[in-house]
């Protein structure tokens, strides 16, 4: 190691002749060839499986392996259970009546859905970290009684923002006795009745979007026409004056605020 150092002290004395601009040369064939000479020592990675010796040892395995499929299922979660399917989907389509392509991206809109998601559920999560983690992990109740405690507040969101028919149609669907109350209903039957609504509800705010800016594309592509100018493509001229009027109505911080309000 010593050897190497100096080696490298000696080379170095003489690179001040080399001209700046091999440098970057130097650098690139020397500096490796010296690093070589001393390898860095990596320390192994070892996976063992060992017999449990005791009941707690297969209940630890047994958590660890219901903690990584609950991992494995968040982002189905995250997307099928909260207000995030709605909102990627008013997103995309305000996107497209703006005319702008991928402007903004695809991961801005997915990051911006995303917190507006976390924003709105905050009240939901909460109460499943008050009445089902925070228990859990004081192992004051099992892992089975915080599942169920924990999918009260998601069933009560998702049923408020449920219509009555989709409700109805996968409950028919289902071939099961007509529950009484909206408790009775299974949280199988309840998920799908509210994506369907989760779509109904971010298409009709969809089409609302889109109206202005089909009107903005129409007036353009008649004043176009009305002064003979058809080689010119009428998205040229649209889309500065769409962008225009979409600020200037403060276009993000309404659609936002819209979208908020569509779940209280």
């Amino acid at each position: 190691m010593n050897k190497s150092v100096e080696r490298m002290k000696s080379i170095a004395r003489r690179a001040v002749w080399i001209s700046p601009a091999l440098l970057p040369l130097f650098a690139l064939i020397v500096v490796p060839a010296i690093a070589a000479e001393s390898p860095v020592v990596v320390p192994p990675v070892t996976f063992g499986v060992s017999p449990a010796e005791s009941p707690k040892d297969v209940a630890l395995s047994l958590q660890i392996i219901f903690l990584l499929t609950i991992l494995s299922l968040a982002p189905s979660i995250v997307i099928m259970m909260t207000s995030f399917t709605r909102i990627i989907i008013v997103l995309s389509l305000t996107r497209n009546a703006l005319g702008t392509q991928q402007m903004p991206p695809s991961q801005v809109l997915v990051g911006i859905a995303l917190f507006l998601t976390f924003f709105i559920m905050a009240p939901v999560f909460k109460t499943v970290n008050e009445t089902a983690l925070r228990p859990y992990l004081n192992q004051e109740i099992t892992h089975v009684e915080a599942l169920k405690k924990a999918e009260e507040p998601m069933r009560e969101f998702m049923l408020k923002q449920t219509r009555k028919k989709d409700l109805a149609l996968f409950i028919n669907l289902s071939r099961m006795e007509k529950p009484k109350t909206r408790a009775d209903v299974p949280t199988h039957v309840v998920i799908p009745a509210f994506l369907v609504s989760e779509l109904k509800s971010a298409f009709e705010m969809g089409f609302i979007i889109y109206l202005p800016f089909l009107v903005i594309d129409m007036v353009i592509a008649s004043t176009l026409m009305s002064m003979g100018m058809l080689m010119l493509p009428p998205i040229m001229i649209s889309l500065p004056f769409k962008l225009l009027i979409f600020i200037l109505v403060d276009g993000w911080a309404l659609i936002a605020r819209g979208l908020v309000l569509s779940f209280y």
